[in-house]
């Protein structure tokens, strides 16, 4: 991959043909811009894997070259992966908005990166100056407060970055508008490439306004009896403050619940943004003992992790708080992909035990944070791109976000869909796809440990698909004799009790292999006689059971 000397690269390390993980660059000569760098949430068939991260090899190689990581707003997607980079390349210098810092350094806290990091706050105002390279930010409104679209200048024009947005007319908490003044001055002054949301480019409509839910949440809460139990993500201070305002109105008492959901809490009240009496929080015992028509928990647990508080009061694990038949759950939000099972089980549960749940843009009870067709037409004609990329979202959603494009007079051929690693290259001539840099997914377990790797994801798959089946043998390679077994153990393949003409078939066919690898001229390699266990014996129970456990051979050789 060769980036000329007159070119602007583009390229995404993650937030292509996916939801999440969301990590854009602009390079220019000896000048790298990074704009977010976030995870994204497992797959079911992810066994043990808590998240995803990107792969940053690239951006190792090429460290010196790395001027900022700009971070449009707070949510996980956008910077759950900072941690991870930094342990990489600690020296980057990170510059965030007010809330997003917040919750930036309490990761940074959690990773014992917090005394070795450069952090920078950002406003809709910050200029950021390189030698060749300038950022510059505008005010948008998305589903958490203090939302930028972000533009690194070049001498080419802006790349202009969205980040994740929707024009919301009447936010609520106080905060602006979007800024569609100085988005415009961006545009008339030049804007190279238009890299745009597209979560929901499929969707026809403007997105409703906080305001709207807001409006519907409070007159649904007005109107239940019993006590409340109101589920969103701990960083949308927006749902939060709603139902704070509603308890406030209907004299109700609030208990917090989950760690992420308190942190969220209290940095809404360090900045400013939520305004709390300081007798309306109380702890678990006093909710408890309280009458439920005045008591509101305020927890985690919106997307069914099963750790979560809302998970642990649905399971009867949670220490200090039982459900009870006569509550009312609500969900102020909607499953991330990925999530919609355990959504769904959650609520399953939560009904059993007896509870009302309200959920579903059906209840008025969620907006989403992203803007519709209409919404990313006008960010294209504000904008007015000579080149256009959509970003963050599945392949079907870019595409038609390319479509969008077109209609709102981008040429077609000036529209493209990437891939991440993908290196769009923009010069004077015009445009060219350069190559790929290493962009493929990394996986976190639940220990925190990166880079688990597909060949343990694909066997964990096996072992709870398939099972597992154990040889066991001892031999004597001077005399090339089998000593002892083999022997045959089954784990989640087959009940052995119930399958002794298999296991003892399966006994002898290992038998036969480990003396022909015995009798062989040259003494083998233990992972030849390995592999060739494995492969035999795979082939061999396939050939009776119609299914391939994972085969784990164990040869212990006489001294």
């Amino acid at each position: 991959m060769k980036i000329k000397n007159n070119e602007v690269a583009i390229y995404a390390i993650g937030g292509l043909h996916e939801i999440g993980k969301n990590m854009y660059c602009v390079q220019y000569q000896d000048e790298i811009i990074i704009m977010d760098c976030g995870i994204k949430f497992p797959e079911d068939e992810l066994l043990g894997i808590n998240y995803v991260i990107s792969d940053y090899s690239y951006l190792v190689k090429n460290r010196d070259k790395i001027k900022a990581l700009v971070v449009s707003h707070g949510h996980e997607d956008h910077i759950g992966g900072i941690p991870f980079l930094l342990k990489e390349i600690p020296e980057i210098p990170v510059y965030a908005t007010p809330f997003a810092l917040a919750l930036i350094r309490g990761k940074l806290e959690e990773h014992g990166l917090s005394k070795t990091t450069e952090l920078h706050e950002e406003h809709e105002s910050t200029v950021l100056e390189f030698d060749k390279l300038s950022v510059s930010f505008f005010r948008t409104t998305h589903s958490i407060p203090d939302t930028l679209g972000i533009a690194v200048h070049t001498p080419l024009g802006a790349v202009v970055f969205t980040g994740d947005f929707k024009f919301d007319l009447t936010p609520v908490m106080n905060q602006p508008a979007p800024d569609f003044q100085k988005m415009a001055k961006i545009g008339h002054d030049g804007v190279l490439a238009l890299l745009s949301d597209s979560t929901n480019a499929e969707v026809s409509a403007f997105t409703k306004s906080e305001q709207f839910v807001a409006d519907s949440l409070h007159n649904i809460i007005t109107g239940i009896k019993g006590r409340i139990i109101f589920a969103t993500f701990a960083s949308n201070l927006y749902r939060v403050s709603t139902a704070i305002q509603a308890a406030i109105d209907t004299g109700r008492k609030v208990a917090i619940f989950g760690r992420s959901m308190e942190n969220g809490v209290q940095n809404g009240i360090d900045l400013g943004y939520l305004d709390i009496p300081k007798d309306l929080i109380v702890d678990a015992d006093e909710i408890n003992r309280l009458d439920p028509d005045k008591a509101m928990i305020l927890c985690t647990g919106s997307q069914g992790e099963p750790l979560a508080a809302l998970s642990r009061i649905a399971s009867g694990t949670h220490r200090q708080i039982t459900l009870q038949p006569n509550d009312t759950v609500i969900f102020s939000s909607n499953p991330i992909p990925g999530n919609t099972l355990s959504v769904n089980h959650l609520i399953n549960q939560l009904m059993e035990g007896g509870a009302t749940v309200i959920h579903g843009r059906v209840n008025n009870v969620h907006t989403s944070g992203h803007g519709g067709q209409e919404e990313l037409k006008m960010m294209i004609r504000l904008a007015k791109p000579k080149y256009m990329v959509p970003v963050h979202g599945e392949y079907r959603m870019q595409v038609i976000h390319t479509e969008l494009a077109q209609k709102a007079g981008v040429p077609k051929e000036n529209t493209f869909v990437l891939e991440n690693g993908e290196v769009l290259c923009l010069g004077p001539d015009g445009s060219r796809i350069a190559g790929k840099i290493p962009a493929g997914d990394v996986y976190v377990d639940t220990s925190g440990t990166a880079d688990v790797g597909n060949v343990v994801v694909h066997d964990r798959q096996v072992l709870s698909e398939e099972g597992l089946v154990v040889a066991v043998a001892t031999v004597d390679f001077k005399n090339k004799r089998v000593l002892a077994g083999p022997d045959i153990l089954s784990r989640g393949f087959v009940y052995m009790r119930e399958s002794t003409e298999l296991i003892s078939a399966a006994q002898k066919h290992v038998y036969h292999i480990l003396k022909y690898q015995l009798n062989k001229k040259n003494r083998p390699k233990d992972s030849e006689i390995r592999k060739a266990i494995i492969d035999s014996l795979s082939d061999f129970l396939y050939s009776k059971t119609e299914r391939r456990p994972l085969i784990l051979p164990m040869i212990v050789e006489k001294k």
